[in-house]
């Protein structure tokens, strides 16, 4: 299993970005995809997630409304569309491969190697 995380840079407030995960492995229908994102001197704290098969998404309240997650089948890659940044989204984002939901990174095995993502004010 592996997962690759792209996509960052600097934008400034009110802006947009794109982050990509390319995932490959095994049974991805049965899998969560989930976006973490860790500011420095914080915790790694949950973004969103997909359920591969069904399509579900599930926001953390911070982003809803602003961020949307999505997925390419044919890809094998998601998405995580950022719109309305602000700078307090500033981060390292994650992307994570777990079997089950989980809002806790303990929950996830494998993990993306992460890219920064910088909003300026």
């Amino acid at each position: 299993v592996q997962l690759q995380a792209s996509g960052g840079g600097l934008e400034q407030a009110g802006g947009s970005l794109r982050l990509s995960c390319a995932a490959s492995g095994r049974h991805l229908s049965s899998s969560v995809i989930s976006w973490f994102r860790q500011a420095p001197g914080k915790q790694r704290d949950f973004v969103g997630a997909i359920r591969w098969g069904r399509g579900s998404t599930y926001y953390a309240d911070s982003v809803k409304g602003r961020f949307t997650i999505s997925r390419d089948n044919a890809k094998n890659t998601v998405y995580l569309q950022m719109t309305s940044l602000k700078p307090e989204d500033t981060a390292v984002y994650y992307c994570a491969r777990g079997g089950t939901l989980a809002y806790a990174p303990a929950g996830y095995k494998y993990w993306g190697q992460g890219t920064l993502v910088t909003v300026s004010s």
